[in-house]
């Protein structure tokens, strides 16, 4: 399949207390997908065209899905119904394993359809392929070349890069957060996580030949755009853009370009 479109996601849940077992341990975290409620879907949303040979992507939005006060089923219909439009590449971290059938187990509660998801393409190049990531790449797993490494956390792969990381709390404080209230601050903390995983996916979408460097530091040019004048409104956008700048890290954050002669 050939896509227009980029998203990179990221879902944050909590327990369902409702279909969990009675003597399901308080402090304890659900194994099965369909045993998470999902309280937040982040995402950021970008242009993918190509340049001969080479792809380009351009950031256009970086939010959470629906209102503060919307429901699960609010969150997974506003999901669905865009990929079902858009038919984008999705870009995940760890989402082959969790965030997916998350998903796609909490559609099948409320009856959501989620078609092409399941039916484009064929065994070979449809979503549902672990190896097919011109369509779903799951850069943790893509990184770890499916299998033949150990797989790396977001966070570790973000220091690597002189990314921030973690802003404004970690996936282990989510329940709390939301049981104090605080969506506010769940959806904050999704989105930088996706702000991450982008900047990663565009360094790996160079080292494997996706783009090359000159689309790579417009990519990382239009994420910093992006930021830059959504600061004022939304502050936690313009505390990762400053961590990220004033990283000591060694990485740099664009790569250099090479000159024709």
């Amino acid at each position: 399949m050939t896509h227009s479109r980029l998203l990179c996601f990221d879902v944050e849940t909590v327990p369902d207390r409702d279909v969990l077992p009675e003597d399901f341990a308080e402090d304890a975290f659900p194994k099965k997908p369909i045993q998470n409620r999902v309280v937040a879907i982040s995402f950021l949303a970008a242009s993918l065209d190509r340049d001969g040979q080479f792809e380009r992507y351009t950031v256009e939005e970086c939010r959470s899905g629906g209102a503060l006060d919307a429901t699960e089923e609010q969150l997974l219909r506003g999901f669905w119904g865009r990929f079902e439009k858009e038919h984008p590449r999705v870009v995940t971290w760890n989402g082959r394993d969790f965030d997916v059938p998350v998903l796609v187990q909490r559609a099948f509660m409320y009856g959501i359809p989620a078609a092409f998801w399941h039916q484009a393409g064929d065994r070979w190049t449809g979503y549902r392929n672990r190896y097919v990531v011109e369509s779903h790449c799951d850069l943790m797993d893509a990184l770890a070349d499916h299998g033949a490494s150990k797989t790396l956390k977001l966070e570790e792969g973000a220091v690597a890069l002189g990314l921030p990381g973690k802003i404004g709390g970690h996936g282990s404080e989510v329940r709390d957060m939301v049981a104090a209230g605080d969506l506010a601050g769940v959806r904050a903390y999704c989105e930088s996580d996706v702000l991450n995983l982008f900047v990663m996916y565009v360094r790996w979408a160079l080292v494997t030949g996706r783009i090359d460097a000159a689309g790579h530091n417009a990519a990382l040019q239009s994420l910093i755009d992006y930021l830059s004048a959504e600061r004022a409104t939304r502050p936690h956008l313009g505390e990762f853009l400053d961590q990220w700048r004033n990283s000591r890290r060694p990485a740099a954050i664009f790569v250099p370009v090479p000159t024709t002669e």
